[in-house]
């Protein structure tokens, strides 16, 4: 969680320095003549998202397309790991290496959505900070390997489960520079998957999970054309 912390810390830092340089921007000698100089359009986008979860890191891409200067479409694809809430990791000092107890299975999350962005304020904020809200939806595949042989081994004896999710978010792009993105996105990701998939071992049972969302904070970076 203390990186979470560290990220939304970050996104309000740069939410008050951005605001305060606005307005000293918005002072302008209301005499002046010189004409205003419209920024060059940039309506198609890619780039890269890094994801940071309780349930660690992850890796995405996106390709963006502005239908007007406040709605925006895109298509993303991004793969994390899933855990199971009961997880709680223990240290085998002896071994050197960490373990969760009872884990049955691991969980990469692949999903590919399509989405849709709204700019906020856009007539009463400048450029160089663009809030936004968004939300996406699609298939998504849920890779299932077995935890208790080595990673890279397991990978290659897993299975693919498939539900569909999506996510709410809101955030803002930096930069008055329009050619490259900058921005940070907060996620709420939905993705159900109906019966469960075998996660945990508890006692005599099973334990199954039916979840495999939850919130994560992308960090975007990437160009426009």
């Amino acid at each position: 969680m203390n990186y979470i912390k560290c990220l939304v810390i970050l996104l309000l830092w740069i939410t008050v320095t951005t605001s305060s340089s606005i307005g000293q921007n918005l002072q302008v000698d209301s005499t002046s003549t010189v004409p205003e100089v419209q920024p060059m359009p940039f309506n198609n986008s890619w780039g890269a998202d890094i994801l940071v979860s309780t349930n660690g890191f992850g890796l995405g891409f996106f390709y963006r397309h502005e239908y007007s200067p406040e709605l925006a479409g895109y298509i993303d694809f991004s793969i994390s790991e899933s855990k199971d809430d009961k997880e709680i990791e223990l240290y085998d000092y002896y071994t050197g290496q960490s373990f969760v107890l009872g884990k049955v299975n691991r969980f990469l999350v692949m999903p590919l959505f399509a989405g849709v962005q709204y700019r906020l304020f856009r007539e009463e904020i400048m450029d160089n900070f663009r809030p936004f809200v968004n939300a996406a939806a699609g298939p998504t595949m849920i890779y299932v390997f077995p935890y208790n042989e080595e990673y890279f081994t397991a990978l290659g004896k897993g299975q693919p489960r498939y539900t569909v999710g999506g996510y709410l978010g809101f955030g803002a792009f930096f930069g008055s520079e329009r050619s490259t993105l900058f921005g940070l996105n907060v996620r709420y990701y939905f993705v159900p998957y109906g019966g469960g998939i075998e996660s945990m071992r508890q006692g005599d049972g099973v334990a199954y999970k039916t979840d495999f969302g939850g919130l994560f904070i992308s960090l975007s970076v990437g160009s426009a054309w």
